[in-house]
Formats: structure tokens, sequence, C-alpha cells
């Protein structure tokens, strides 16, 4: 879904093109400060060249909201958004939670990092010893560090394990995960599970646990980090405080909906759709139901850029960031990142010189993307932790580059040690 801006430039001159909110540039400074929201933050003059460059970004019409939010040396440098929130008429903030996507795996894969912490499984420890008939098909070799690493060999959403509306139904997703027939050996070679990711993390953390993922990542993590919102999915009574994603962009294409098919089960827009509706937002899916907020994200970032402890709350030892954020898979051409070369820690993307994820010359940033452009990540080398959240979804470079241009210019703000 995406809807018409009724900026009165845009209604003087032709009507916006498919999937843009308004027309490209044409919002005036006014209209840019109507929609802006601004936090508490340091008084860093970097702030105003930073949100310059999401204003250029917002400014391009393909996305109804972005949230930004930057901390550097435990300091809030930006804490700012802009563009319409729930509805058309409601102006977004840094607290108006929206789901996160793929970046739902950066939360997911600190619980498993916790439970490994915790001595309660292992790297080694065998998915099949934990989900009974996992074994079936060739997958009794599946360790749960081939899962974190996308090496499982089961990247495609098939044997029903597509259907959302009975993602909370345990027995069902157990019974698809077993039928499920791996492309190759797994730990063969690394192939982005973007989807089936989430069912085989969620059945290692709850039978791990005995508990609901969501029930012991508010209890382990986000709750005593503080955070309102960060979880795999929420309660049914705050569906209506999330604000809706939407199909921006240029209309995508048989070879592209075929892909995201394979991958997920739906078209890109069938992916937007689904994840407005109270049941998926409902669901425990940890590959891609996470909601948060850019100011909490942020925060939680900065627990991984601090070695896993926050404001005296230890979540993970220094020594699981050590091993989450070493390389596990070199630069090259990435599913996950539309082909764009990309590097992996475990359960991480990690950064690099030219190719991001997360701006240019971050070679040692870690963190994870979220559809199409959401993403969150620590940079030990500049002391920041930042997320960037927006609700729209295009594909490609449709926007010239602008939101990737915000990414760099955050980078070059705040010079390596």
């Amino acid at each position: 879904m995406f809807y018409v801006d009724d900026d009165p430039i845009a209604s003087r001159r032709s009507a916006p093109q498919h999937g843009r909110i308004h027309l490209p540039d044409s919002l005036t400074s006014q209209q840019l400060s109507d929609r802006t929201w601004i936090g508490d933050e340091a008084g860093d003059e970097r702030a105003d060249a930073i949100w310059r460059a999401a204003e250029h970004w917002y400014s391009g019409g393909t996305q109804p909201a972005i949230q930004v939010c930057v901390r550097h040396r435990g300091r809030v440098i930006v804490d700012r958004a802009v563009g319409h929130g729930r509805t058309p008429i409601e102006n977004v903030t840094s607290a108006t939670p929206f789901c996160l996507f793929s970046a739902s795996k950066a939360i997911a894969a600190v619980a498993v990092w916790r439970l490994i912490d915790q001595g309660v499984v292992d790297l080694g420890t065998r998915v099949a010893d934990l989900v009974p008939g996992y074994s079936a098909n060739g997958k009794g070799s599946t360790t749960i560090d081939h899962v974190l690493t996308h090496r499982a060999g089961i990247p495609f959403a098939l044997a029903g394990s597509a259907d959302q509306t009975r993602a909370d139904d345990r027995a069902f997703v157990r019974a698809a995960l077993c039928r499920m027939v791996p492309l190759h050996r797994p730990g063969l070679l690394h192939f982005y599970h973007a989807l089936t990711w989430g069912p085989l993390v969620r059945e290692i953390v709850e039978t791990a646990t005995g508990r609901p993922m969501r029930e012991y990542i508010a209890d382990e993590i986000t709750g005593p980090l503080g955070l309102r919102w960060t979880n795999i999915g929420v309660d049914r009574s705050d569906v209506i405080e999330v604000a809706r994603s939407h199909v921006t962009g240029s209309r995508t294409s048989f070879a592209v909906d075929t892909a995201f098919r394979l991958a997920t089960g739906r078209t890109l827009d069938g992916i937007i759709s689904s994840s407005n509706a109270p049941e998926v937002l409902t669901s425990t899916i940890p590959s891609s139901t996470g909601v948060s907020n850019a100011v909490e994200l942020s925060r939680f970032a900065e627990m991984l850029l601090r070695g896993g402890a926050l404001d005296g709350v230890r979540i993970l030892s220094a020594d699981a960031i050590v091993a989450a954020r070493r390389e596990r898979r070199a630069l090259r051409p990435d599913v996950a990142t539309a082909g764009v070369p990309l590097r992996w820690g475990t359960g991480f993307m990690l950064g690099s010189h030219y190719f991001g994820p997360f701006g240019r010359r971050a070679p040692e940033a870690f963190g994870h993307t979220g559809l199409t452009q959401i993403a969150m990540w620590a940079d030990p080398q500049r002391d920041l932790a930042t997320a960037v959240v927006s609700s729209g979804k295009p594909l490609g470079d449709v926007d010239g580059g602008r939101y990737r241009g915000l990414l760099d210019t955050i980078a070059a703000a705040f010079p390596r040690s």
C-alpha cells in the first residue's frame, strides 16, 4: 500500500509517480519542518548535517516516515523523525513503533547468544536434538551455528513454512520444518534464509528455555534495558499503536516477485500487506515480525557496542560479542542485499569499506538491516550506535542513492579511531 501526499506544490503539477507519496523534491522547507519531530539531543553541530541527509532522503518521495537515532560516546546526537505514522494525518515521533522485518534477526540472535552464554546450548548443538524429527531428509547434522550463519540449507519457504497465519502453531511449524529437504549438506555454503531462519531460531529458543520466545526476550534482554517495544511481535492490544508499512517505488518485475515467493512464500506487495495484519504483528516470527523504533534500537545497538552491557545491566558476555562479530563469510555478493557484496558474522551482518550496509569505511561495524531501508548497527571504531527506521519499501536505487547517502553521512561525521 502507498498513499499520495496532498502537498499544494504537487497538486499544481502532474500526479506523483507510482509508489511515491509526493513528487521528488516538491516539499518546501516549511512543509519539512511541519512534519519533523525532534527529541532530546546533545546539541552537537553534526546533528544538522545528518538530518539534512535524512530530509533529502524523505524529499525523494518513497518514504512515508523516517526515524533516525545516532548515539556517539553514549550521547544522543540525533533523535528525530519526519513524516506520517499510523495515519497520513498523524506525524511520526521517535517513539512510534514500526515493523522491523529482517532487522528482527539482530534481536533474535542476541537471544540465542544469551542462551550460549548461560550454557543452555552451544554453537555445536544439533537442531535435531531440540526439535524431534528434524533429522528427516538429511538435516540431522544441522547445528545452531549453521542456522545463525544461514548455512542450514533450507533458504526457501516451502512445505507450508510460509503460512504466517499459523506461525504460532508450533506443531504445524515443526512439521513443516521437518518435511523440508535441504538444498545442500548443512554447513556447506551460505545462502540467506530470509524467512525460514525465524522458525528455526524460535524452536531453538523456546525448546531450550521452555518459555515463549517473546517472554524470554522481554525478561532477559529488552526489559532489563528499559525498552518498551523492542521484541518479536506485539500484544494484540498494542497492534493499533504500530505504524503501517507501505509498498513504494517502482513496480516489481516477474523475476523479483518469483524470488520473493521462493524466499518468503509471497511477492513484495504480499509481504508488506500481510505485515500490517494483526495476526502477523502479534505472531512470533524472529526473522520478520520484530517491532521497535529508532531510539530503542539505537540503545540496543549501544549495548552491543559496550561489549554486551549497558548502564550496569549485562546482557551478553564480552566474549560472546567478539565471537558474534568475527567474520564467518568474506565479502561477496549476497541475496540479503540484492546482490551488493556483504560480510557476515554469526547472526550479524558486518560492515565494509565501500559496500556498507552501515556506511562507507565502516569495516568494524556490525548489526542488521531490514526490508528495505531499515538498519541498526554498532561501530566500535567510531564509538557509534545507530538506528534508521523507515516505513516505505522500495526496491533498488529508486531514490537516487539518498538512503545510502544518509548512512555515508553518518559515518563521515564521526572519524574512526
